[in-house]
Parts: structure tokens; C-alpha cells; sequence
């Protein structure tokens, strides 16, 4: 508030008409602004604000107050405060100007001037406006799927800020008309990430903020892949699951859970795992159990180590000569011992001719 010295406020009026009177004494004067009703300035938050107020004769006795008190009376400056002063940009103008104007400067100002009759007066109301500021936000928080969540968001500025929620994700929905509180039913694993809370205003531009929701869940396997392997080879079997918090993974063979020795090895990231065997023997072969667990809940998924059988290459074919034995009757035949012909034939050519006949290719 413009600071000043205050009179009492029953005896204001009286006092200043006092002042006007000590004033040099000039013509009756009429401001040109008089005649109309209050004016109203709108300066916004930290800006200079400049009160108009002109009269018709340089003489006359004028004066500044607001609702609490004298700021200038003539060239006599009664406020304290330093952002406070004058605006003279010709003899007839006797406006205030008020520097780095904030909320409390807000309100009625009063231009008097004493006039040869009665006290003429016009009057500016002054409006601050002010930029959307979010005050207050909630801290990030964790919950368990299936609660109720309240996230609360609340910002000032003038006019009133107007308060939008958004679930940041690729398809996120924009909560209008939700104001400071956004309220989440029965959430889900897929409702889990980061909120923003914005706050808008004509004045400039707007104000955001985040807020990051968890969603705890128990596990689920997403994934397990079996696998096979052939005998002093390595094979190994993986296990996925999603849950919040990240599970902690254990493998079990027959009831027995499994650790890291023995040519077997585990290993677990955050959402997996996987268990490798490095030199597969006949008693890896066989059923094996992922389990997934976190403070929520436990899970678990199947996954078989099958034997690989390669298959039999049978012995290369060696191509062997035989003899034929047959007897040809009619001219130009070539006969052998006895009246026969004799042709060495291969095997396959035996075979393939065979076939063909049966075949009655």
C-alpha cells in the first residue's frame, strides 16, 4: 500500500479542504475529467501505473488521496512511499504516477480540486493484475493399484487463475474443469506417471507444474521362453515379468530352487531374468519354474529344457559294378561266352531302372 501519513479518517475531508486552502489562491477551476465517473485502470503486477487528472488553470488547488489517506497535496508530498510521485507533463496536469505497482495499490484514487464554490473531484479505480503463480502442488506419491488418489494444485493471480490437470503420456487425457483437485478412482497400473497442473490467466503466459504418481502392482510374467539344446552345448531360458515394485526372480528345479554353481548361472535385471546352462548333460533336460515376486504379490511360469536330437547321416553310397547276364536273340547282337551279353552296369543305375519299371515310367 502507498505509504502515507494518516489522518483521522472522520476529520479527511475536513483537513483537506484545509490544505487546499493554504494553497495559493487561483481561479475557480473545472477538471476536464470531472464530469465523468470513475474511471478504471488496469496496470498489471510490477508495471507503472499513471493516474490522469488535468485541470483547466495552473493555479488551482489540487490534491491526491485514496480510501486511507493524503498522498500529494499540491506539490507537498505527504506519502512515505519512495515509488510515489508526481506527473507533470504540462502546467495543467497533476497526475500520480505509482512505480513497480502491486495488489495492495489496488483501489479508489481521488484527483480533488478546490474550486471557488465546492471541492470538484474525480475518481480512478486502480486494478492490479496479476500473472497465474501455482502456490501450492502435491509432492509426488506412490499408492497401490486399485486406491483413490487426490492430487492438489492451487495457484493465485487476478483475475483467478483457471486450473486444467494432464496425464502426461502419449495419449494422455486433459481433466477440464477439474480446478484444484483432481480425483482418481480406483487407479490403475496404466494411470501411473507424471501429472501437470497448469494454471492460466489473460495476464501472461501460464504457470505448470508436476507432480509424479506411482502405481504399485504385483507380477505378472509377460513372457517365458523354453528352449533346446543338444548335449555339451550351452542353452539357457529367459523369464520376463512386469510389476512395481521391480520382482525378485528365483528359479526351482523339481521343488528346489537353483543357484548360481554347478555350471549353472543366473542372472537378473530389472523386469527379467535368465538361467543358462553351460554345458547341457542328460540331467539339465527337463521342467524348470521362473518366480517372480515383489511385496504385492507372487508369480510363476513354466519352462522346458528339451533335448535336441540331431538327425542320423547315413553312410556315403559307394557305387559298385555289376554284371548282367541276359541273352539277345536277333542280328547285330554282341554275344559273350555262351551266347550272352555282357554289360557292367552301376548299382544306382540298376536301382533307378528297377524303379522305372515298376513304376512304368
Amino acid at each position: 500500500m502507498v505509504g502515507r501519513v494518516q489522518p483521522d479518517r472522520k476529520q479527511l475531508p475536513l483537513v483537506l479542504l484545509r490544505l487546499l486552502c493554504l494553497l495559493p489562491t487561483g481561479l475557480p477551476v473545472r477538471s476536464v475529467d470531472f464530469n465523468r465517473g470513475t474511471d478504471n485502470i488496469t496496470v498489471r503486477q510490477g508495471d507503472t501505473a499513471i493516474l490522469r487528472c488535468v485541470v483547466e488553470d495552473k493555479n488551482s488547488k489540487v490534491a491526491w488521496l485514496n480510501r486511507s489517506g493524503i498522498i500529494f497535496a499540491g506539490h507537498d508530498k505527504w506519502s512515505l512511499d519512495p515509488r510515489v510521485e508526481l506527473e507533470k507533463r504540462h502546467s495543467l496536469e497533476y497526475s500520480l504516477r505509482i512505480q513497480k505497482v502491486d495488489v495492495y495499490d489496488e483501489g479508489s484514487y481521488t484527483c480533488s480540486v478546490q474550486t471557488q464554490h465546492e471541492p470538484k473531484t474525480s475518481q480512478v479505480y486502480l486494478i492490479v493484475q496479476v500473472p497465474p503463480k501455482i502456490s501450492n502442488i502435491s509432492s509426488d506419491v506412490t499408492v497401490n493399484e486399485g486406491s483413490n488418489v487426490t492430487l492438489v494444485c492451487m495457484a493465485n493471480g487476478r483475475p483467478e487463475p483457471v486450473i486444467t490437470w494432464r496425464h502426461l503420456t502419449p495419449t494422455g487425457r486433459e481433466f477440464e474443469g477439474e480446478e484444484e483437485y483432481l480425483e482418481i478412482l480406483g487407479i490403475t497400473r496404466e494411470q501411473s506417471g507424471k501429472y501437470e497442473c497448469k494454471a492460466a490467466n489473460e495476464v501472461s503466459s501460464a504457470d505448470v507444474k508436476q507432480v509424479k504418481v506411482t502405481v504399485n502392482y504385483p507380477p505378472t510374467i509377460t513372457e517365458s521362453k523354453s528352449n533346446e539344446a543338444t548335449t555339451g552345448r550351452q542353452a539357457s531360458l529367459k523369464c520376463e515379468a512386469s510389476a512395481v515394485p521391480a520382482p525378485d526372480f528365483e528359479w526351482y528345479r523339481d521343488d528346489t530352487r537353483i543357484n548360481s554353481a554347478n555350471g549353472l548361472e543366473i542372472k537378473s535385471t530389472e523386469g527379467q531374468s535368465s538361467l543358462t546352462v553351460t554345458n547341457v548333460t542328460e540331467e539339465h533336460y527337463g521342467n524348470y519354474t521362473c518366480v517372480a515376486a515383489n511385496k504385492l504379490g507372487v508369480t510363476n511360469a513354466s519352462l522346458v529344457l528339451f533335448k535336441r536330437v540331431l538327425p542320423t547321416i547315413p553312410h556315403p553310397i559307394q557305387e559298385i559294378g555289376t554284371t548282367v547276364h541276359f541273352k539277345q536273340k536277333g542280328p547285330g547282337s554282341v554275344r559273350g561266352i555262351n551266347g550272352s551279353i555282357s554289360l557292367a552296369v552301376p548299382l544306382w543305375l540298376l536301382a533307378a531302372s528297377l524303379l522305372c519299371l515298376l513304376s512304368k515310367c
